[in-house]
């Protein structure tokens, strides 16, 4: 049986993937007291991609499959403004929402059971090699450690966060949940840009 819970959900214009780092500013009232109840109690809150609307002001409507966000580390330079990493763990799909008295988004989230690991195929190697590239480049502190550049699904996550993908396309990957799938999708997005794997 699927776990379910009750979290607040954070509207935003990026797609977080399981074991994917995100840091965040936060600014709004609404967020400051989201941050220090996880914070206090150890939650997660969820992350979805945003159908309508906008991050900042009037609450934005989201997609209904989003990921968990574990605070990894946070820091409040001043008052009012928390400085964030989050993780990214499990995929979710929103069963019913609503909006607190504070106007924060909630909902009660159903939990994805864990995918077996499943090893890379030879076909996708270069691929492999390629996110390679890119974390020796951009550094691996921004990326989750170790690497693990023999899994399909890390490596197919990774390299949709790290190449320029429609915010569409990527929460299409987090939907299917099918690794291969993304792995296939990110190198038919790479040949179209002439880049060859």
């Amino acid at each position: 049986m699927k776990q379910t819970l009750e979290i607040p959900i954070f509207p935003l214009g990026t797609v977080l993937f399981p074991d994917g780092l995100l840091p965040l500013r936060i600014f709004e009232q609404r967020y400051l007291e989201m941050t220090k109840v996880c914070i206090r109690d150890s939650a997660p809150f969820g992350v979805c991609l945003i159908r309508e609307g906008a991050e900042v002001g009037a609450l934005a409507v989201p997609h209904t499959v989003g990921c968990t966000a574990h605070i990894l580390r946070w820091d409040m330079p001043h008052l009012g403004l928390f400085h964030l990493v989050t993780e990214g763990r499990d995929i979710f799909r929103v069963l019913e929402q609503w909006v607190s008295r504070t106007g924060l988004l909630c909902g009660q989230v159903e939990l994805d059971e864990p995918a077996p690991a499943l090893a890379l195929p030879d076909a996708f190697r270069p691929l492999a090699q390629l996110l390679e590239t890119i974390i020796g480049k951009v550094g691996a502190e921004r990326f989750p450690a170790p690497p693990r550049l023999d899994d399909a699904a890390w490596v197919a996550y990774r390299l949709a966060e790290s190449l320029p993908l429609e915010a569409g396309l990527r929460q299409r990957l987090l939907e299917a949940r099918d690794p291969l799938g993304a792995l296939n999708e990110v190198r038919a997005f790479l040949q179209s840009k002439a880049v060859t794997v």
